[in-house]
């Protein structure tokens, strides 16, 4: 069984509950913040969606670029922000699938200005950015999502709003 075997079923479950919470936010919402030193709500989402798509891009490359996190682009839709979230778990896996145990575990570099940030096998970083701080940002959303009065689906078990027991 190779490395990444256990990782795409946790994508796949986690995925599912991303969804849920996707689905619930209100577009006329998009450009609120919580604080004015957070992320609007547009940004956030997008964030969430994007995440496992451009972490399993960048951990394919053996050294990345940091990317300028300054601007982060915000969605413009519901319909946008589930489909990129769709392209991004598929384009996750897909990586995911072709990485053999060397791949894996492999030693992948992040620079910002020629500076190593950060040096670790690829599939640490994957479980550490791609799985570990999108469970942060969901996290995050989530208290956006209450602070709106928007019912939260179950997560991990019951949310006050609604029950996976039935």
């Amino acid at each position: 069984m190779r490395i990444t075997d256990s990782f795409v079923p946790e994508i796949e479950q986690e995925a599912a509950i991303t969804r849920r919470l996707l689905e619930r936010v209100p577009e006329e919402y998009f450009g609120w913040r919580p604080h004015p030193k957070s992320m609007t709500l547009g940004q956030l989402a997008l964030h969430v969606a994007q995440t496992p798509g451009q972490v399993a891009e960048i951990a394919s490359m053996e050294t990345a670029e940091a990317p300028d996190f300054s601007h982060p682009p915000s969605a413009e839709t519901r319909g946008q922000l589930l489909a990129e979230f769709e392209a991004s778990v598929a384009q996750a896996k897909e990586s995911l699938n072709r990485w053999d145990d060397a791949t894996a575990n492999g030693i992948w570099t992040i620079t910002k200005d020629g500076n190593i940030l950060m040096s670790l096998p690829r599939i640490a970083f994957v479980r550490s950015i791609g799985m570990n701080h999108l469970y942060h940002h969901r996290g995050q959303l989530s208290v956006y999502l209450r602070l709106l009065d928007v019912a939260l689906p179950s997560i991990y078990g019951p949310s006050a709003d609604e029950s996976p027991f039935g």
